[in-house]
């Protein structure tokens, strides 16, 4: 496994400092955001498809901090149900994949994203329960008429360029969990699998090894977000899961999202890790830092130390005593 971070956190710095210090916490890989929500504050995907000379010089700066990139990410929402919206979403990912090609890296993450519950809606519908009616008729609509359609198709276009997907399993869009996840992938695919993020699962109430070791069977996960949340048991235990306090107000919230090792122990990671393996999968462990209770650069140091002494970074070996 590799020890990677998500530099979204560190947009405030230029791409060579954020690589400067990254390198000097240990870190091996980067994620780099170029387009929809991440903003493309270290890498503007069409540009560098344009130009050759700014090309070489991001790749420069990345090789000279000895750092491999693990996944481009532009997520949003290509299904919104404004044209123009989920146009420009599109356009980033289309560029994602491209430029992910030129370099040489496997994977692009994104998100779902969730259609109107109708064709006359201009906002997005995220139904969470199957009664009265109405809901079941918009499931049908969104996943039959526009989530599975586009996804055939831009499957089909990352399949042509070698790149594979990953989507996070977010609530808010169709694919939140690991049946909607294991819905599209038998719709469109094998280029989709997953970004997992155990953060989203764990205030759903879902086990993230549970998930992992489902996931694994189908050799769906493709890249995976090391963040962590904290359910708060007084407010939960009144309110529930479904929140939707403002994440600033973290006192009267249900959880709260948290850096690693803040909302559970090493023995919860170490088990997660562990099942990763399980799985196959021994790539990136990048983190994403959304802790709003210290600076990104405090959480993330405080991650990095922890993963530390969580990952497992060489190969299994032999087993010399069987």
């Amino acid at each position: 496994m590799k020890l990677g971070t998500f530099t979204v956190v560190l947009g405030d710095l230029t791409l060579d400092k954020a690589c400067e210090f990254l390198h000097g916490k240990g870190v091996q890989m980067i994620e780099i955001g170029c387009g929809g929500h991440p903003g493309k504050a270290h890498c503007d995907a069409e540009l560098l498809l344009k130009d050759e000379a700014k090309y070489e010089e991001f790749k420069a700066t990345i090789a000279k901090y000895e750092l491999q990139i693990s996944a481009l990410s532009a997520h949003g929402n290509m299904v919104h149900p404004v044209k123009e919206i989920a146009d420009k979403f599109d356009e980033d990912l289309t560029n994602a994949i491209l430029l992910a090609e030129k370099l040489g890296v496997p994977v692009v993450n994104t998100f779902s994203g969730c259609p109107g519950g109708s064709p006359e809606d201009k906002t997005p519908n995220w139904v969470t329960c199957s009664w009265p009616e109405d809901y079941m008729h918009a499931l049908e609509y969104q996943w039959n008429e526009i989530l599975i359609p586009y996804w055939k198709k831009k499957a089909a276009f990352a399949k042509e360029h070698g790149i594979k997907i990953a989507l996070e399993l977010h609530p808010g869009f169709c694919v939140y969990n690991t049946k909607t996840l294991l819905r599209l992938r038998e719709a469109v695919g094998p280029e989709i699998g997953a970004n997992f993020d155990p953060s989203h699962l764990i205030w759903q109430g879902m086990d993230p090894c549970a998930a992992i070791r489902e996931l694994g069977k189908q050799g769906a996960i493709f890249h995976f977000h090391a963040k962590d949340t904290k359910i708060d048991p007084i407010n939960c235990n009144v309110n529930g899961v479904l929140d939707t306090t403002h994440y600033g107000d973290e006192i009267n919230r249900s959880w709260i999202f948290r850096s690693v090792g803040y909302g559970h122990g090493e023995e919860y990671w170490k088990a997660m890790i562990s099942e990763l393996r399980l799985a196959g999968y021994d790539y990136a462990i990048s983190i994403e830092h959304e802790d709003s209770l210290m600076t990104g650069k405090e959480g993330l140091s405080k991650a990095i130390s922890f993963l530390q002494n969580v990952l497992i970074f060489e190969d299994r070996g032999q087993m010399f005593w069987a």
